[in-house]
């Protein structure tokens, strides 16, 4: 298993954004394989006391957890080749995007939102127009 960079330079953004959402994932799983192991019943010894203390059994598997996450984080973004070209090529599209400027997004949300209500509007109109149609022919009854 190669442990260096990959293509080292290449598909920096993509691949630490990549590796920091994994890591949230793992983190997100090692808190609640946390809490998880609060239901386990912890043995005790003859005086009562733990064998070993439920926050070290706790926060130690969360942290095997998170340093495992990080390895396989790390493997998949940096040093597996056929993820990495997939990252540097991820890149290297969204460099040729075209992006919208704001006063285009905002035009485009405001038609968005405009088309959405005259259709709400239209459509409530239509329900309404056959409700009171539906009760004229005695098919449908009002609500008292």
């Amino acid at each position: 298993m190669n442990i260096g960079i990959y293509k080292q330079g290449q598909g920096h953004w993509t691949r630490l954004m990549t590796f920091m959402g994994g890591m949230v994932l793992f983190a997100w799983g090692a808190a609640w394989l946390a809490g998880q192991l609060k239901k386990i019943e912890i043995p005790r010894d003859a005086n009562g006391a733990y064998v070993i203390e439920p926050q070290f059994v706790q926060g130690g598997t969360a942290l095997l957890l998170i340093i495992l996450g990080a390895a396989v984080c790390y493997w998949l973004a940096y040093s597996k080749p056929g993820s990495s070209e997939f990252l540097i090529a991820t890149e290297g599209e969204m460099k040729k995007v075209n992006w919208s400027s704001r006063k285009e997004l905002i035009g485009s949300t405001w038609v968005v939102v405009s088309v959405a209500v005259l259709l709400a509007t239209s459509l409530f109109l239509v329900d309404l127009g056959f409700s009171k149609f539906f009760q004229m022919i005695q098919v449908l009854n009002p609500t008292n």
